[in-house]
This record gives C-alpha cells, sequence and structure tokens, in this order.
C-alpha cells in the first residue's frame, strides 16, 4: 500500500515536473526566444554590420520547430535600405535531427528586397559593411595547429523558397553608375542535401525579371558529389542592360536590340570537372550598333540573328553550332580624309603582347574542335562612304545573300559559299564556288551584270582626270587563287564588256570617248606571273574627241594627273621593273589575237588655227591581229574609214617586234579647204578649192621611223591672205605654180625620219614643214624647180634661166634652141607660170663685135697690131660706135627670145612679158653674152 501511494506520489511529482519544464519550454519558446531575438539581432546587426535593423515581430512554435519574422528591415551606414523582408519562415524537421541530420522541413522567405552593391573595388557592401565593423585584430592571432579534418554536418532541406522577392543591383565598378531592379524574383529549391543520397536529385527553379527581361532557370541539383542538370534561358536582355556589362570589352555603342539565350546543360564536378550543353539557342533581335556615341546612325543593323543547335563539351573540348541565320543586316563604314577606317579608328589602342611564361603546353593535348552547320545572310546590305577622293565616293550593296556551308577546325577543308548582290548605283553580282581557308585556296564562279561605271567616279579621279557620264559593266567567268606558295598565284578565264560609255574631262564639257560595246572574249589573267591574253576585242561604235587647245596642248593629254605623287609612283615603279629585268624576272605580258573595229569615228578640232580647224574621220571599221609586247609578234592592220564625210582612208601593213613593222595608208578625194586653217597659218593664204591624195609608206623599227609621203594636190586654189606669224616669207603663189603641171596637179614625194620617243617629233608637223620649205625652195630657185620637174633635157637649173648670144649678133649660141624648147614647154605645162624677158648687152663684148663688122664693113684690117690698137682705142674711148647702136641691139635680143617662144614653141603671149633693156648683160667662159629670165606667177 505505501508503495502504491510512493509510486503514485512520484508518477505525480514526475508529471508536475514534466509540466513545469514543458511549460518553462514552451514560455521560453514562444515568449523568452522570440523577445530575446527581437532584441539580439538589431543588435548583433548593428554590431556585426553596422546596420540598423529592426523586425516586427518573431514568433517560434518550440513544439513544431519553426520560427517566423515578419516586417524586417535594416538599413547600413549611409542610411540606405540594404535588407528587408515581409516575412521569414523556417521550419526544422524534429526527425532528421533525432538521425543526426540538420534539417528543414521549409526555408520559405516572402517579399524580400535586397539592395546588392557592386564597388569600385569590385566588392559587395555586404562584405564592405563586414569588414568595416570588423577590423583585424592588431595583434594576430596565435597559430593552430591543424586539426585531423572533420566530414561537414549533413544539412537537408526540403523546400527552400523566395516569393515575390526584389533584387536592387547597383553597380559601381563601371565609370558610369547603374542600377537593375530585378523583380519578380522567386525561388524553389527541393531536396536539397549536403551528402550523397541514392534518391533522386533536388530539383530547382529561379525565376526573375528586370522589366520585360526573364531569367528562368530550372533541373536538378546534387550538393555531394556536385552535379546539376537542366535548362536555362535569359530572354529579352535589352540592348542597354547588356551595354552596361559589355563596357569594359566592347569599344562600340549599343542602341537598340534584345538577346534571348537558352540551353541545356551538364555539369559535375570531381577529379575533373565536367560541363556539357547542348540544344541551345542564340536569338539577337533589332541590333543596332553605333560606333561612337555622337554617330547620327548605326553602323551595324540587324533584323534577326539567330543561332541554333549550340553544343559545348568542356571535356571532349567540343563546340558545335547548326545553322546561323542572319536577317537584313545591314553594315556601313566609312574613310576619312587622312584614309582611316571608321571601324579601325573605333578601336583602342593595342597593347603590346606580353611575353608568354610558363611551360609550354604539352604536345599531347588534344586540339579544340568546333564546327557550324552553315550561314545564311538574306536582305543583307552594305553602304561604303570614302571621303579620301577629292569627291567622296559612296558604294552601296542591296539585297546581298550569303550562304557558306559546313565549317570547322579544319581549316584545310573546302567550305562551299554563294553569294548574291544588287548595287545601289545599278547592277548586281554573284559569285559561286568554294573557299579554303589555309592554306587558302579561292575557286568561284563570278558573273556581273550592268554595273554602273558611274559609282567609282572619284576612284578614277585619283588617277585621271575624267568623269564617268555613263556606263555599264558585265562580266562572267572563272576566278581561282592559291596561295600554298608565294608568292599567290591564280587565274581568271571568261569574258567582259563594257557598254555605253561615256567619258569626259572632269573639268570640261563635251565628250572625250565613248562606245557603244567593249567586248572582251575569251580573257585570261594569270596573277603571277603576270599575263593577259584576250582572244578577240570587239569594239562597237567607238567615237573619240580631240581636241587641241589653244595652247597647243591636246586634252587627251590631260587625262593623267601629274604631281609630286604620281612622279613617286612612276619613279618606283620603274625602279621595280628595272629590278625584275635584271634579276630575270618575267614583267607584264598582254597579247590580243584581234581587235574588231565596227563603224568608229574620231572628231578632231585644233584651237591653235585661226578660223578654228576641225573634222571627222568616221565610218571607221576593219581589224588589227596579233598586238602583243612580246616577241615573236606577227601582225596586221587593216582598217577603212572616212575622212571629211567625204574622202575614203585606208591603212593596211604588218606588226612585228623583232621585225620592221611596215604600215601603208591611202587617201583620196580630201577636199583642199578642209585644211585651209593649216595652209593659212604656214603659207599665209587660205585654200579655195582643191583636193588632196595621199599615199604614206611608214616602216617602223622600235620607236624610230622611216616613211615616205606621196602627196598629190589636184587644182589647189589659194583663197584670202592670212595674217600669221608662221607664215613663210617667200613668193607662196610662184612656188605652188611652179610644182603644179598643166593638168593642176602638184605631185610630190615627202619623205621623213625620226623617233617618236622624241616629244618634239609631230609627223603632222613634219609634213607640213617639209611641204612649205619645198614651196620656198621653189620660189627661191624657180627654174632648179623647173628643171628637176621636167627633165629638161640634161640642161642645168642655172643654164634654163638664161639665154646666150653671139656677141654682137641676135644669134643664139649652139645648144641654145633647145633650151628655149625645154623653157616653152615648162611654160606651157604651167599656164600660171609667167615669163619676164629683158634684152641685153655687154657693153665691151657687143661693142668690139660691133666695131669689128663695122671696119670689116669698110675695108680695114680686123687682125694684127691695127686691130689691137683699134680695140685699144675704143676701150679708151678714142673709137665709138653710133650711142643708138648697144640699145637697139638689146631690144632686138628681147624681141627675138619673145618671137621664138611665142610662134616657134606656142608659148601663149599672155605669159610672155618684155621687159627694158639692160646693158649689164655677162659674158661665159665661151665669151657669150648671157641674158637672164625671171618667173613669175598670175
Amino acid at each position: 500500500m505505501a508503495e502504491q501511494k510512493a509510486e503514485r506520489h512520484l508518477a505525480r511529482n514526475s508529471a508536475i515536473v514534466l509540466a513545469v519544464l514543458v511549460g518553462l519550454y514552451a514560455l521560453a519558446g514562444f515568449l523568452l526566444l522570440p523577445w530575446w531575438l527581437e532584441k539580439a539581432l538589431p543588435e548583433q546587426l548593428e554590431q556585426r554590420m553596422g546596420w540598423q535593423a529592426q523586425v516586427e515581430s518573431i514568433r517560434v512554435n518550440p513544439f513544431a520547430l519553426s520560427m517566423e519574422a515578419d516586417g524586417f528591415a535594416a538599413r547600413d551606414q549611409a542610411d540606405e535600405p540594404v535588407t528587408a523582408f515581409e516575412k521569414l519562415r523556417v521550419d526544422v524537421s524534429f526527425l532528421q535531427l533525432v538521425r543526426g541530420i540538420i534539417g528543414f522541413e521549409e526555408i520559405r522567405l516572402t517579399e524580400p528586397d535586397i539592395r546588392l552593391d557592386l564597388l569600385e573595388d569590385y566588392s559587395v557592401n555586404y562584405a564592405r559593411d563586414w569588414q568595416n565593423a570588423n577590423p583585424p585584430a592588431s595583434e594576430p592571432e596565435p597559430v593552430q595547429e591543424p586539426s585531423e579534418p572533420s566530414e561537414p554536418p549533413r544539412l537537408f532541406f526540403r523546400q527552400i523558397a523566395i516569393e515575390g522577392g526584389q533584387l536592387l543591383f547597383r553597380d559601381f565598378s563601371q565609370p558610369e553608375a547603374a542600377e537593375f531592379l530585378i523583380e519578380p524574383l522567386d525561388l524553389a529549391l527541393n531536396d536539397l542535401a549536403t551528402w550523397q543520397r541514392e534518391e533522386s536529385d533536388s530539383q530547382y527553379s529561379v525565376t526573375a525579371a528586370i522589366g520585360d527581361q526573364h531569367i528562368d532557370w530550372q533541373g536538378d541539383l546534387s550538393v555531394t558529389p556536385l552535379y546539376s542538370e537542366g535548362r536555362l534561358r535569359i530572354a529579352d536582355v535589352r540592348h542597354d542592360t547588356l551595354a552596361h556589362f559589355l563596357a569594359p570589352y566592347l569599344p562600340w555603342q549599343l542602341r537598340d536590340g534584345a538577346v534571348t539565350v537558352e540551353s541545356r546543360y551538364q555539369l559535375a564536378g570531381g577529379d575533373q570537372f565536367e560541363l556539357i550543353t547542348s540544344g541551345g539557342t542564340l536569338s539577337i533581335r533589332d541590333l543596332a550598333l553605333a560606333l561612337n556615341e555622337g554617330d547620327d546612325e548605326p553602323a551595324l543593323t540587324t533584323r534577326a540573328l539567330t543561332v541554333n543547335d549550340i553544343g559545348f563539351d568542356l571535356t571532349a573540348r567540343e563546340a558545335s553550332v547548326g545553322m546561323v541565320t542572319i536577317e537584313a543586316p545591314f553594315v556601313a563604314a566609312s574613310r576619312d580624309a587622312e584614309g582611316m577606317v571608321d571601324w579601325v579608328t573605333s578601336l583602342p589602342a593595342g597593347e603590346q603582347a606580353a611575353e608568354a611564361a610558363g611551360e609550354e603546353p604539352a604536345s599531347s593535348a588534344s586540339a579544340f574542335r568546333w564546327s557550324v552547320e552553315g550561314v545564311e545572310l538574306t536582305e543583307g546590305g552594305v553602304r561604303w562612304r570614302d571621303r579620301v577622293p577629292e569627291t567622296p565616293a559612296e558604294l552601296a550593296l542591296t539585297d546581298l545573300t550569303v550562304t557558306l556551308g559546313g565549317l570547322s577546325q579544319r581549316m584545310d577543308e573546302p567550305v562551299p559559299y554563294s553569294l548574291s548582290a544588287g548595287l545601289a548605283s545599278g547592277g548586281s553580282l554573284r559569285a559561286d564556288g568554294q573557299v579554303t581557308p589555309a592554306p587558302f585556296n579561292f575557286e568561284g564562279a563570278l558573273a556581273g551584270t550592268d554595273i554602273a561605271l558611274a559609282a567609282v567616279e572619284p576612284y578614277l579621279q585619283l588617277g585621271a582626270n575624267l568623269a564617268v557620264n555613263e556606263g555599264r559593266l558585265g562580266f562572267d567567268g572563272n576566278l581561282d587563287l592559291d596561295s600554298q606558295d608565294d608568292p599567290m598565284t591564280g587565274t581568271f578565264s571568261g569574258t567582259a564588256q563594257i557598254a555605253d560609255l561615256d567619258l569626259r574631262l572632269a573639268d570640261q564639257d563635251g565628250q572625250l570617248v565613248s562606245w557603244q560595246l567593249l567586248r572582251l572574249a575569251p580573257v585570261e589573267f594569270n596573277v603571277n606571273p603576270a599575263r593577259l591574253e584576250i582572244g578577240t576585242v570587239t569594239l562597237a561604235q567607238p567615237a573619240f574627241n580631240l581636241v587641241r587647245d589653244t595652247g597647243g596642248a591636246h586634252n587627251v593629254e590631260r587625262i593623267v594627273k601629274t604631281g609630286a605623287d604620281a612622279g613617286t609612283e612612276q619613279a618606283g615603279a620603274a625602279q621595280d621593273d628595272s629590278a625584275a629585268e635584271q634579276f630575270g624576272e618575267p614583267g607584264f605580258i598582254f597579247r590580243i589575237g584581234e581587235l574588231l573595229v565596227e563603224e568608229g569615228s574620231v572628231a578632231y578640232t585644233d584651237r591653235t588655227m585661226e578660223p578654228v580647224f576641225n573634222t571627222t574621220f568616221d565610218t571607221l571599221s576593219g581589224s588589227v591581229t596579233g598586238i602583243s609586247n612580246v616577241p615573236p609578234q606577227q601582225g596586221s592592220v587593216n582598217l577603212q574609214g572616212r575622212l571629211a564625210g567625204v574622202a575614203p582612208v585606208t591603212f593596211k601593213g604588218t606588226l612585228g617586234t623583232e621585225d620592221p613593222s611596215e604600215l601603208q595608208l591611202n587617201m583620196d578625194d580630201l577636199a583642199l579647204p578642209v585644211l585651209s586653217p593649216y595652209f593659212g597659218r604656214f603659207l599665209g593664204y587660205g585654200v579655195d578649192s582643191g583636193k588632196l591624195k595621199l599615199d604614206l609608206d611608214y616602216e617602223f623599227t622600235g620607236t624610230r621611223l622611216k616613211a615616205s609621203n606621196q602627196v598629190v594636190l589636184d587644182r589647189m586654189e589659194l583663197g584670202q591672205a592670212v595674217a600669221s606669224e608662221e607664215a613663210v616669207n617667200a613668193p607662196v603663189k610662184l612656188g605652188l605654180a611652179l610644182l603644179t603641171d598643166r593638168q593642176g596637179v602638184i605631185e610630190v614625194d615627202l619623205p621623213i625620219e625620226g623617233d617618236l620617243s622624241d616629244p618634239q617629233f609631230s609627223v603632222g608637223q613634219i609634213v607640213m614643214r617639209a611641204f612649205v620649205n619645198l614651196l620656198v625652195k621653189a620660189a627661191a630657185s624657180p627654174f632648179s624647180m623647173l628643171g628637176s620637174l621636167a627633165d629638161l633635157a640634161g640642161f642645168s637649173s642655172e643654164e634654163l634661166g638664161q639665154v646666150s648670144f653671139v656677141p654682137g649678133s641676135v644669134q643664139l649660141a649652139g645648144g641654145e634652141a633647145e633650151k628655149l624648147s625645154a623653157l616653152a614647154g615648162a611654160l606651157n605645162d604651167r599656164p600660171d607660170l609667167l615669163l619676164n624677158i629683158r634684152g641685153a648687152v655687154a657693153a665691151e663684148a657687143d661693142g668690139l663685135a660691133l666695131l669689128k663688122a663695122e671696119r670689116e664693113a669698110r675695108g680695114e684690117p680686123v687682125t694684127g697690131e691695127a686691130w689691137e690698137q683699134a680695140q685699144q682705142a675704143y676701150r679708151n674711148g678714142e673709137l665709138s660706135l653710133p650711142p643708138e647702136t648697144l640699145g637697139k641691139l638689146a631690144t632686138d635680143r628681147g624681141v627675138a627670145v619673145r618671137r621664138l617662144l611665142q610662134d616657134t614653141h606656142g608659148v601663149p603671149s599672155d605669159q610672155l612679158f618684155t621687159l627694158e633693156p639692160s646693158r649689164q648683160a655677162a659674158v661665159d667662159d665661151q665669151g657669150q653674152v648671157t641674158v637672164p629670165f625671171n618667173l613669175d606667177v598670175r
């Protein structure tokens, strides 16, 4: 009985104790612990972090092992909010504790508000606040001996959740601070353990957003061993967000665009870290990138860029990409007046590469492998602006389409490609083939259609004073380039043409060169050694306009720009050519099988003439074959045309590099008034009428010219006198009359020789000068010209210009009658010539002859001493003749010559004129008295 009572008392006491303990436990848990936490938590945060914190309430359920905190907020030393949340719930698992595991059934954070600052030194505000509140001790702590490593505590989280949170991220590491508000921020993590379990891995999901920018991350996670598998998607990241984080690495300015990245992944830790991604995609929309902040427009835009099937394996050192698709890209590039390209100048200055340190990687390390299934670009555009030319250039490609086949680290494998594009200025381009990156090898079928040449006019004007008024380029062929050996070799084979070309001098109006079509077919160009071979060059309806200005320079001389730079380049090129010849290297070789000209024309204007001279050479057709700059050259020329609208011209001959080239030019029926300005300049008279015929034989040996110029002038009539300082000072009309035969024809041969490389050598001027000199010679020595042209019975020109008489009579000396006959024939052949006849006597010779005749008539001695005395007396004036005797003899001699020419030889009387007699006649070596003639022209 007593024992039972004692047992009941013990049970009751135990229950009371237990109740008291439970009560105390409940009191401590429900009341004391929350009170202490509400007080200690702000104190600890102030002590450890320097924060001012407050919490509205903390509730603890000691029996459920749970805690809830409401209304927490903390501010840092700058009195800025740093951390806050609406509610925190922590639920500890009793069963896990029994098993020696710190387990949490739930950790749930509701509406957290966190501020995270990235500071200038790339630390965060939480670490800064900790370091400021917990400065390092002045005395170093004693070094503790290392203890045996112990296993980390086992932690288990049934569920970790963050709901409706927001994170304010502020970045002060860049020159311009930025802040990003991530809202909402949601996290769900289930079944996370810090030890290896045979059950399934934990699952997690993270959702975050910055405005319309989203991050979705979900998958499985294992801490021990470290392993994770899942899917990550970052969607619609705006350009301003990217620009901030890429600022240290991207030298350009992002102005628009959104990026979405998505991929599955696997990562595992252990002896070797493993990372594998698969099924990844990259999408960029509405990208706009400017090179500089002040640029008015972006330099790169694209409507969409998509990369599919992105895969990466760190362990296998391999990356793969599916198709890369680029829609509507546009690239703008420009070059300033100093020759700097804007894309290059926008890059930061390159730093010198540091010398490599450490050992070289082992040769057994496997190379990184990569591959791209292909690239497809559509609706693209490229614009190039260049301010280096005096007139800025702008070239633009439109409707650009590019496709590339598979790419990989195997750079020696060919990559197929296809390209097509239009040009904003007119025309289109296309290329198809394959390219091998290393060693570089290019194979392509190239084609261009109706490419407007006006677009490249600014580049043409860098070296030529030309303006392209019109013209379209076309080509079609195959280009092969190979750089396996140095220098690179290559060949282009195909055809090319330029249609409707119209070139003018840049600073003058009026056409310079034009044609309907220039076609080269076939064309073969070899890069090294440089060689150009063209089968047939067809030139349809070419027109050339040559103008000689008032200063004497031709317009074609102004095509090539001259200056210091041009001179330097030419000198450099000459040195290169000399070096190539010295070392036996091949120079540039060209060959043209045949040049066909159809319906060509050449207009020539000479403004140095007064009046201005102009004419045309039209209906030019024919061929030139065998054109080359290397021997052996065997070519021919066969061209026909028409000068001044009526005169047919033929140009034939042979071309050679070793043998002399022989060319013949024949022209007939050219109206001489066309050349009147030239005759006026050099002769002092215009030309009213007449025709010209030319037969020219030219022989070229290198640059040496030897030519025969057969010139025939038919019925040439001079016109009005022309005032010219270059006109010859000679009786031109007399010279022409001497050269003109009875039919009114002048036929002369004007041979010339010279070196074409001499800038002072001009064939046309030399021929004209030779003709003028011939006229001067004829006028200065008229009888010599008659003698040479008439082949006058072996008489010299001096003999033809005079007649000899027997002293004291009108009897002609021996042979003088034949001379007058020849002179009469020349006069009859040249009706414009006039002969002036002056009777004359030699006072002594004729006087002594008349005195002798008179003494004989009187029977006085005419020999011996008596005659000697009579002669001396005549010379001394002691004897004389009647005063009219010598005058009558001189007159009779003039009349006798005129009658002989007129009555006997039929010379028209209007060609014969008798002049006043003279007493100054000469006596020749035979003692005959000579009387000279004088020629004139009507």
